[in-house]
């Protein structure tokens, strides 16, 4: 029997046992609805996919304008300001976009979660690889900038993907707690708005983590978004920009703790989504 004709028993007791394995055989199911709403997303636009260049190029001009003309705030050595910002949104769009997608995305598949069988963990995943399409527009985007002005990375460069990863899993772990609590409650899709635009700004994204006082900078670094906007900079920046490590680990571990709270109440609550949603 091929692998694609192979079927999912569902027996009493071994839900848990063979969830993971059903998460595999679905991947093509995932695969089509991150397919599906990549189509969807830029469909009837203007300008299409070229949204993902212009809302992060408006943004990095405005904060070089308000944090390094106007607040004169100072960049990591010799970094240009614009790559200062730009560093730090690049992983920031990630994360909101993400958080946002996966915490709306079983609202927004409503029909297929009461009518069929699959791991309903497909939909806020395929939600995610949505967001990664505009990451790597975005960071196209980045490289140009470099070119721009002449300002290159090092070998850290190649721990870009690492850090991506983290982001990732920095909005994985509230998406899927926000996602299974909008089922149940409507009102938690107007608490993640207020959070992103909060986060933008108790986040170091248009300025640098180190002018944070000392005294309060581990404090601060329990925001999970911190360790991974150091994070970027550290690899993109080069000797420029120096990585925060107690921070980083605090930081980390905030994010891998919210990752499987997230995970462990999205297990737990959605036997019951198709019944309450």
């Amino acid at each position: 029997m091929t692998e694609s004709a192979q079927e999912i028993l569902i027996r009493p007791g071994q839900t848990v046992r063979h969830y993971w394995r059903g998460l595999w055989l679905y991947r093509e199911l995932l695969w089509f609805l991150s397919w599906r709403d990549v189509l969807v997303r830029y469909k009837q636009t203007a300008i299409g996919i070229a949204w993902a260049l212009v809302r992060p190029l408006l943004t990095m001009l405005i904060f070089t304008v308000v944090f390094s003309v106007v607040a004169r705030l100072p960049s990591d050595g010799e970094v240009p300001y614009a790559l200062l910002v730009f560093t730090g949104l690049l992983p920031w769009f990630f994360f909101a976009s993400a958080l946002s997608e996966t915490s709306n995305s079983l609202l927004a598949n409503e029909r297929m979660i009461t009518k069929i069988y699959f791991p309903r963990l497909v939909i806020p995943l395929s939600s995610i690889l949505v967001t990664l399409v505009d990451f790597i527009i975005s960071g196209l985007l980045l490289l140009s900038l470099f070119l721009w002005f002449s300002f290159y990375p090092d070998w850290r460069a190649v721990f870009v993907p690492l850090f991506g990863l983290l982001g990732l899993s920095a909005a994985l772990g509230p998406g899927l707690l926000m996602s299974a609590l909008n089922v149940k409650f409507r009102d938690f899709r107007y608490v993640v708005p207020f959070i992103v635009q909060l986060g933008l700004y108790i986040s170091p994204v248009g300025y640098s983590s180190s002018l944070v006082p000392e005294p309060w900078r581990l404090l601060y670094s329990l925001n999970p978004m911190v360790g991974v906007i150091d994070g970027f900079r550290w690899s993109l920046l080069g000797g420029e920009f120096d990585l925060y490590w107690s921070g980083f680990a605090a930081s980390l571990a905030v994010n891998f703790l919210l990752l499987i709270t997230g995970l462990a109440y999205f297990r737990r609550a959605e036997r019951s989504f198709a019944d309450v949603i």
